[in-house]
């Protein structure tokens, strides 16, 4: 009986060790790398519509009437009330006689402030002119605000 004891005992230790390495050798099929997490959508910036006004003298230009200029030059303010672009801005001004659309003045500035001086010179007394001032931003070109205002020098 000593000897079933020990053959059962026996038997059990080899089947229990044949069982643990059994299980342990197998696995889910090996260690994998950790999956790559998905690469997150580039950030968009929207650019605020340019927004601008026309001060001549600290005073916003009346867009609906002819506005009187003393002497045979104007100085006059592009003033972008937006935020700007990042890459900053084109201002072009234009003036051009109304009787016969010939330029009278023209300039074109790159700018990254909100303030852009411009001296409006060659006007000539009696002579009604159409100003317009276009302010585009350079990161996008369809980017742009136009404002047009008739001058007349006395």
């Amino acid at each position: 009986m000593q000897y079933l004891k020990f053959s059962i005992r026996k038997h059990s230790i080899i089947a229990l060790s044949f069982f643990v390495l059994a299980f342990n050798g197998c696995s889910k099929g090996g260690d994998s790398p950790a999956p790559t997490p998905p690469t997150p959508p580039p950030v968009v910036v929207t650019e605020a519509d340019i927004v601008f006004k026309v001060d001549v003298a600290g005073s916003e230009v009346n867009y609906n009437s002819v506005f009187a200029v003393v002497g045979t030059s104007l100085a006059m303010n592009a003033n972008i009330t937006s935020t700007l672009p990042k890459d900053g801005v084109t201002v072009d001004v234009t003036v051009k006689k109304k009787l016969d659309n010939s330029t009278v003045f023209t300039t074109n500035l790159s700018s990254t402030t909100a303030s852009n001086p411009v001296t409006v010179t060659g006007l000539t007394p009696g002579t009604l002119c159409v100003a317009t001032v276009t302010v585009t931003s350079k990161s996008k070109a369809t980017n742009t605000s136009v404002k047009t205002f008739e001058l007349a020098a006395k």
